[in-house]
């Protein structure tokens, strides 16, 4: 009977050891990412653009390892690429891309478009959305 009641106290202190620990707050929803979308800039022909390109990927890649660039793909009517960036904002995505080496050479620039959450999806969860951007 001793072994047994023991084993049942085990149980519930086991089962109460969630509960006792402190809860950790929800963690923060994801931060804004960067939309970039390339275009060739003035002056960016394909015969400008072919020779810097192998330089090009390279530096590209070195962004995606160090994190700041999430996703990428190529634009489907073969004019350039699309970047899901990581930065605190379009200054910091600007930088990053103008320091690319077609960027450097003036033969590329990005449209930026800062994206973030869907905040209204909050309603579903019975949440706040927060406050919508003027713009909306």
């Amino acid at each position: 009977m001793k072994s047994a009641s023991r084993l049942w106290i085990s149980a519930l202190l086991l089962a109460a050891a969630p509960m006792a620990l402190p809860q950790t707050p929800a963690s923060p929803p994801p931060g804004i990412r960067i939309l970039a979308i390339s275009k060739p800039a003035s002056g960016g022909t394909r015969e400008k653009i072919l020779p810097i390109l192998p330089e090009e990927v390279r530096a590209t890649v070195r962004l995606y390892l160090q994190g700041k660039i999430q996703e990428w793909y190529s634009r489907a009517d073969g004019t350039g690429v699309i970047f899901l960036m990581d930065c605190k904002d379009a200054v910091e995505a600007n930088a990053l891309l103008e320091d690319l080496p077609l960027g450097k050479a003036k033969l590329l620039e990005f449209d930026l478009i800062p994206v973030s959450p869907l905040s209204p999806l909050r309603f579903l969860l019975g949440e706040s959305p927060g406050k919508l951007p003027s713009n909306q």
